[in-house]
This record gives C-alpha cells, sequence and structure tokens, in this order.
C-alpha cells in the first residue's frame, strides 16, 4: 500500500498488480494488446487503491493531449450542434475534452492549415464532419501523422473504425414511396448544395424512387439550396411558380424545408391542405413550425457518440456500429393532395 497520507501512484499499482509499469500504462490507455484477465486484474488494483491517472504524464507519455478535434465546413448549425452534444455524451466523466475548429473548404491551403493545427494541438483524435469528411486527402493527412480520425457521411466512405454513416438515399426513398402511397404524384424536391455527398445521396434516392414509381420529374420539379432557411424560400418560390400542379416537395434539410412553408404562405398555400413538404433532419425547428413538420430523423447525436468512442474506447459496444439508419418522423405537413394529382 502506499504510504500513509499520500497519493497513490502508478508504481504503487504495479508493484500490488504484480505486474511493469508499461502494463498498467498499457490498461490505464486502453491498449487492446493484453489479455482480458490482465486488464481487470489492473483495473480493480487501481479501483481498490483510488488511484487517479495524471493526464498531463499521460499526455506526454503517449506524445498527445487528451483533446478530440471536431473539423467542420458545414452550413447547418444545428447539426454541428448536434454533434458536438453527441461527442460531449461520450467523453462526460473522461479526462478528455474536444475542441471544435472550422475549416474552409474552398481555401487551396485547407490540408495545410489542418496539418499546422493537428501538429500545434496534439490530438489525440479528430471527427470530421461533412462535406470535409468526404476529402480523401483529408484522411490520408491524418493517416499519415498518427493522428486518429473518425468520418461522418451518408455512404460508406471508409473502413468500419473510421466510419460512421446514414443510409440517406434508402430513405429519401422511402419518402418518396409514403408520397406515392397517400396519392402524390407532382412532387419537387428542393436539393442540397454541390460538393455535399449527403445532398447527392438525397437527390439520387429522390430520383430512383420517382422513376420506380414511373413518375416523370421535369426540370421545373427540382430546385438547389444551400441548407439555409433563406435559400428554402427562394428554391419554393421558384418551384412553386414554374409549376402550380405540385402537390408535394421534398426539402433535403429542415431549415430548407420552413423556408418552403414561408415561400407557400407568401402565395396563400395551405400546408397540408394545397402542399405537403417533408424535411430532412428532424431538428427543433421540424416540430416548432406550424404546423409540426414530417421530416426524416437523423440520429447525429448517436452517430456523435459512436464516433468519439471509435477513437476512445473502440471495444466498446456503442463504438461498434458505422451505420445509423434514419427513420420517418410523421407530424402535420402531410396529407394527400386536395384533387388527386
Amino acid at each position: 500500500m502506499p504510504k500513509s497520507g499520500s497519493a497513490p501512484t502508478i508504481n504503487d499499482v504495479a508493484r500490488i498488480a504484480g505486474v511493469s509499469k508499461k502494463t498498467v500504462s498499457r490498461v490505464i490507455n486502453r491498449s487492446p494488446l493484453l489479455k482480458e484477465a490482465t486488464q481487470k486484474k489492473v483495473q480493480k488494483v487501481i479501483a481498490d487503491l483510488g488511484y487517479i491517472p495524471n493526464p498531463q504524464a499521460r499526455a506526454l507519455a503517449l506524445r498527445r493531449n487528451f483533446l478530440l478535434g471536431l473539423l467542420h465546413d458545414n452550413p447547418n448549425a444545428q447539426t454541428v450542434l448536434n454533434f458536438q452534444e453527441g461527442v460531449l455524451d461520450a467523453i462526460r466523466d473522461t479526462e478528455f475534452a474536444l475542441v471544435v475548429r472550422p475549416v474552409d473548404r474552398h481555401s487551396p491551403d485547407m490540408l495545410e492549415d489542418i496539418r499546422s493545427f493537428l501538429e500545434l494541438q496534439r490530438l489525440y483524435g479528430v471527427l470530421l464532419l461533412p462535406p470535409i469528411s468526404e476529402n480523401d486527402d483529408l484522411a490520408k493527412l491524418c493517416r499519415d501523422m498518427g493522428c486518429g480520425y473518425v468520418r461522418m457521411g451518408s455512404a460508406a466512405l471508409d473502413e468500419a473504425e473510421h466510419l460512421v454513416q446514414s443510409n440517406d438515399r434508402e430513405m429519401v426513398e422511402s419518402v418518396i414511396d409514403y408520397l406515392v402511397g397517400i396519392g402524390h404524384r407532382r412532387i419537387a424536391i428542393i436539393e442540397g448544395p454541390a460538393g455535399f455527398r449527403s445532398a447527392a445521396e438525397r437527390r439520387d434516392g429522390f430520383l430512383a424512387a420517382m422513376k420506380r414509381h414511373g413518375l416523370e420529374v421535369p426540370a421545373a420539379a427540382i430546385a438547389r439550396g444551400t441548407y439555409r432557411f433563406n435559400s428554402g424560400i427562394e428554391a419554393a418560390t421558384q418551384l412553386l411558380a414554374s409549376d402550380a400542379s405540385i402537390s408535394a416537395i421534398f426539402a433535403s434539410n429542415d431549415e430548407m424545408a420552413a423556408g418552403a412553408y414561408h415561400a407557400a404562405r407568401e402565395r396563400g398555400i395551405k400546408v397540408p391542405d394545397q402542399l405537403s413538404i417533408i424535411g430532412f433532419d428532424n431538428s427543433p425547428i421540424a416540430a416548432h413550425i406550424w404546423p409540426p413538420m414530417t421530416t426524416v430523423g437523423w440520429p447525429i447525436r448517436e452517430m456523435a457518440k459512436a464516433a468519439a468512442l471509435k477513437l476512445i474506447a473502440p471495444d466498446s459496444e456503442e463504438a461498434l456500429p458505422s451505420t445509423f439508419p434514419a427513420s420517418l418522423v410523421t407530424r402535420d405537413s402531410v396529407a394527400p393532395p386536395p384533387d388527386g394529382r
């Protein structure tokens, strides 16, 4: 036992457990190289002694700080916030902290700027949000620097240990199936911005489902937004002005869908009596707008928690999944078309 009145040290843990100091360090750092019996024995001694590892000493030994970096260039503030909350769920009651770093994906210096940031912060690992998560050169940079990373995306971007993904394309197909099932035929889409894999996956799901149902998608039924509210107003205004027969709009995120509500109201069109609207994300705005919006629930918080655990506790059961299915959240913004169109 340690001397009376003194805090237990790593040397005390090693001596009582009958292992080396290096083995104790490996247990603390969750090394997968140790036998389960050894891990349990050392963990019991740590618990019995009340030994608290020194994070500064661990950081020096690992040549890393106990920091996770969240790198993003995402216009949807709610997505970033939800992801942060999921990461904080994972690191609560640990010595880890989160550093959030916005980047400019259009800058020719983005990779060098991120390299400098990683070198300066000595991060334990990084979490990459779309669309920069879709940049294979960025993933390679992390590997070359020995920095752990996990990419979030709407498709399979990497190996499971480096990935959390949703099933956007499949889910949007289900959205169109739902609309067609209650009678809609003239369905329009407000797609997301160019350069986002999520926008492409959601558009492809929309087009695939419409084709499967034998429904035409004229150019007038497609408008592009930026994932922001004002762009939803502009896109929906364009759609409704171009084709008065449109009975439903699928918007690639909730902010743009809320903009579509605004555009419909400006034209005296009632939701859902005359126009059904569906969003994507299940953000707070979807529940707070009137009438409450039908949307796709994207489990961002759960994905973020799993992503963080893949870095700090890869053997955790919650860290294992790489695919997180979305689901349709039905509210009051959808109804059968008034004239069967």
